[in-house]
Protein backbone atom coordinates (compact mmCIF):
# COMPACT_ATOMS: atom_id res chain seq x y z
CA UNK A 1 0.00 0.00 0.00
CA UNK A 2 2.65 2.10 0.55
CA UNK A 3 3.98 4.12 -2.27
CA UNK A 4 7.59 3.06 -2.70
CA UNK A 5 8.46 6.35 -4.61
CA UNK A 6 7.65 8.71 -1.83
CA UNK A 7 10.26 10.43 0.95
CA UNK A 8 10.61 8.43 4.37
CA UNK A 9 7.93 8.76 6.58
CA UNK A 10 8.63 9.30 10.19
CA UNK A 11 6.56 9.18 13.44
CA UNK A 12 7.70 11.39 16.15
CA UNK A 13 6.69 9.17 19.12
CA UNK A 14 7.82 6.00 21.04
CA UNK A 15 4.48 4.43 21.71
CA UNK A 16 4.46 0.94 20.93
CA UNK A 17 0.58 1.43 20.18
CA UNK A 18 1.17 3.70 17.64
CA UNK A 19 4.05 1.90 15.95
CA UNK A 20 1.80 -1.16 15.78
CA UNK A 21 -0.72 0.83 14.08
CA UNK A 22 1.22 2.33 11.42
CA UNK A 23 2.85 -1.47 10.87
CA UNK A 24 -0.75 -2.61 9.55
CA UNK A 25 -0.54 -0.73 6.60
CA UNK A 26 3.36 0.80 6.20
CA UNK A 27 6.36 -0.79 5.15
CA UNK A 28 8.86 1.29 6.12
CA UNK A 29 9.23 4.26 8.57
CA UNK A 30 11.40 5.12 11.37
CA UNK A 31 10.59 6.55 14.74
CA UNK A 32 12.18 9.36 16.70
CA UNK A 33 10.88 10.61 20.19
CA UNK A 34 10.92 14.02 20.90
CA UNK A 35 12.01 15.53 23.55
CA UNK A 36 9.25 18.47 24.46
CA UNK A 37 7.69 19.56 27.43
CA UNK A 38 3.92 18.63 27.88
CA UNK A 39 2.91 21.04 30.40
CA UNK A 40 -0.18 22.72 30.14
CA UNK A 41 -0.27 26.30 29.40
CA UNK A 42 -2.31 28.35 31.88
CA UNK A 43 -6.34 28.33 31.13
CA UNK A 44 -5.34 25.80 28.36
CA UNK A 45 -8.27 23.53 27.08
CA UNK A 46 -7.59 19.82 26.60
CA UNK A 47 -8.59 19.89 23.11
CA UNK A 48 -6.01 22.67 22.69
CA UNK A 49 -3.27 20.69 24.85
CA UNK A 50 -3.56 17.72 22.51
CA UNK A 51 -3.33 19.54 19.52
CA UNK A 52 -0.23 21.67 20.70
CA UNK A 53 1.10 18.71 21.63
CA UNK A 54 0.77 16.94 18.74
CA UNK A 55 1.99 19.74 16.47
CA UNK A 56 5.34 20.79 18.91
CA UNK A 57 6.26 17.16 18.67
CA UNK A 58 5.71 16.54 14.81
CA UNK A 59 8.09 20.11 14.49
CA UNK A 60 10.78 18.96 16.79
CA UNK A 61 11.63 15.66 14.65
CA UNK A 62 11.02 17.93 11.61
CA UNK A 63 13.67 19.83 12.71
CA UNK A 64 16.57 17.91 12.15
CA UNK A 65 14.75 15.65 9.52
CA UNK A 66 13.70 17.89 7.03
CA UNK A 67 13.40 15.68 4.04
CA UNK A 68 10.68 13.35 5.89
CA UNK A 69 7.09 13.44 6.23
CA UNK A 70 6.62 13.71 10.00
CA UNK A 71 3.92 12.36 12.42
CA UNK A 72 3.23 13.50 15.56
CA UNK A 73 0.35 12.97 18.17
CA UNK A 74 -0.75 13.08 21.71
CA UNK A 75 -3.52 11.85 23.40
CA UNK A 76 -5.28 12.44 26.82
CA UNK A 77 -8.12 11.34 28.85
CA UNK A 78 -10.58 13.91 29.87
CA UNK A 79 -12.87 13.17 33.32
CA UNK A 80 -14.94 16.21 34.54
CA UNK A 81 -12.85 18.53 32.64
CA UNK A 82 -9.34 17.14 34.00
CA UNK A 83 -6.93 15.47 32.32
CA UNK A 84 -5.85 12.36 33.06
CA UNK A 85 -2.21 11.84 32.33
CA UNK A 86 -0.30 8.07 32.18
CA UNK A 87 -0.65 6.75 35.84
CA UNK A 88 2.75 5.10 36.14
CA UNK A 89 2.37 2.68 38.78
CA UNK A 90 -0.78 0.61 39.89
CA UNK A 91 -2.01 2.83 42.78
CA UNK A 92 -2.33 5.73 40.98
CA UNK A 93 -3.99 3.84 37.58
CA UNK A 94 -6.36 2.24 40.63
CA UNK A 95 -7.31 5.75 41.52
CA UNK A 96 -8.07 6.78 38.21
CA UNK A 97 -9.98 3.79 37.59
CA UNK A 98 -12.22 4.29 40.60
CA UNK A 99 -12.93 8.04 39.50
CA UNK A 100 -14.34 6.82 36.04
CA UNK A 101 -16.54 4.62 37.28
CA UNK A 102 -20.07 5.45 36.44
CA UNK A 103 -19.13 7.86 34.01
CA UNK A 104 -17.99 8.94 30.71
CA UNK A 105 -14.16 9.73 29.80
CA UNK A 106 -13.26 11.79 26.76
CA UNK A 107 -10.12 10.66 25.09
CA UNK A 108 -8.63 13.11 22.80
CA UNK A 109 -6.47 12.08 19.91
CA UNK A 110 -4.27 14.71 18.21
CA UNK A 111 -2.69 14.04 15.05
CA UNK A 112 -0.12 16.74 12.91
CA UNK A 113 1.10 15.60 9.88
CA UNK A 114 4.38 17.85 8.51
CA UNK A 115 4.57 17.46 4.46
CA UNK A 116 8.10 18.06 2.97
CA UNK A 117 6.84 18.68 -0.15
CA UNK A 118 4.03 20.72 -0.31
CA UNK A 119 5.61 22.48 3.35
CA UNK A 120 2.12 22.30 4.43
CA UNK A 121 0.97 21.37 7.89
CA UNK A 122 -2.02 18.60 8.20
CA UNK A 123 -4.13 18.48 11.68
CA UNK A 124 -6.79 16.78 13.08
CA UNK A 125 -8.06 15.39 16.35
CA UNK A 126 -10.74 12.77 17.35
CA UNK A 127 -13.02 12.76 19.71
CA UNK A 128 -14.06 9.45 21.75
CA UNK A 129 -16.46 9.34 24.47
CA UNK A 130 -15.77 5.96 26.67
CA UNK A 131 -18.78 5.05 29.01
CA UNK A 132 -17.83 3.08 31.49
CA UNK A 133 -19.75 0.56 33.97
CA UNK A 134 -19.92 0.55 37.41
CA UNK A 135 -17.35 -1.68 39.15
CA UNK A 136 -15.38 -2.10 42.77
CA UNK A 137 -11.78 -2.24 43.39
CA UNK A 138 -11.18 -5.55 42.69
CA UNK A 139 -12.28 -5.34 39.31
CA UNK A 140 -9.95 -2.15 38.56
CA UNK A 141 -6.49 -4.58 40.44
CA UNK A 142 -7.73 -7.58 38.20
CA UNK A 143 -7.50 -5.51 35.00
CA UNK A 144 -4.57 -3.41 36.18
CA UNK A 145 -2.20 -6.27 37.18
CA UNK A 146 -3.75 -8.11 33.14
CA UNK A 147 -3.32 -5.23 30.97
CA UNK A 148 -0.40 -3.01 32.96
CA UNK A 149 -2.22 -0.02 31.08
CA UNK A 150 0.40 2.18 33.49
CA UNK A 151 2.03 4.18 30.17
CA UNK A 152 -2.06 4.92 28.59
CA UNK A 153 -3.41 8.33 29.22
CA UNK A 154 -6.20 7.45 31.96
CA UNK A 155 -5.08 3.57 32.82
CA UNK A 156 -7.10 2.54 29.90
CA UNK A 157 -6.60 0.71 26.69
CA UNK A 158 -9.29 -0.93 24.87
CA UNK A 159 -7.23 -3.56 22.73
CA UNK A 160 -6.36 -5.16 25.93
CA UNK A 161 -8.94 -6.48 28.31
CA UNK A 162 -10.49 -2.75 28.97
CA UNK A 163 -13.82 -3.91 27.56
CA UNK A 164 -14.62 -5.61 30.65
CA UNK A 165 -14.85 -1.87 32.29
CA UNK A 166 -16.84 -0.67 29.59
CA UNK A 167 -20.36 0.44 28.74
CA UNK A 168 -19.99 1.82 25.09
CA UNK A 169 -17.71 3.66 22.94
CA UNK A 170 -18.53 6.39 20.42
CA UNK A 171 -16.64 7.64 18.01
CA UNK A 172 -15.70 7.98 14.24
CA UNK A 173 -12.69 5.80 13.86
CA UNK A 174 -11.95 3.19 16.65
CA UNK A 175 -8.66 3.04 16.16
CA UNK A 176 -8.23 6.40 17.61
CA UNK A 177 -8.93 5.21 20.92
CA UNK A 178 -5.15 2.97 20.42
CA UNK A 179 -3.41 6.23 19.76
CA UNK A 180 -3.91 7.44 15.65
CA UNK A 181 -6.72 7.76 14.06
CA UNK A 182 -6.07 6.02 10.93
CA UNK A 183 -8.91 6.64 8.98
CA UNK A 184 -8.31 10.20 9.00
CA UNK A 185 -4.26 9.56 8.40
CA UNK A 186 -4.80 7.19 5.51
CA UNK A 187 -6.73 9.65 3.94
CA UNK A 188 -4.28 12.46 4.48
CA UNK A 189 -0.88 10.08 3.19
CA UNK A 190 -3.33 9.03 0.25
CA UNK A 191 -3.74 12.62 -1.15
CA UNK A 192 -0.43 13.49 -0.06
CA UNK A 193 0.57 10.32 -2.54
CA UNK A 194 2.24 8.85 0.06
CA UNK A 195 -0.03 5.56 -0.34
CA UNK A 196 -1.11 3.70 -3.44
CA UNK A 197 -4.54 5.06 -4.57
Amino acid sequence: MQNPSSPKIVLASGSRYRQNLLDRFLSDYETVVPGVDETALVDEQPTELASRLAKIKAEAAASSMHDALIIGADQLAVLDDKVLGKPGDHQKAVEQLLAATGKTVTFLTAICVLDPVTRRRFEHTDKTSVQFRQFDRRLADSYLRHDEPYDCAGSFKIEGAGFVLVESVTTDDPTALIGLPMIWLAGTLRELGYLLP
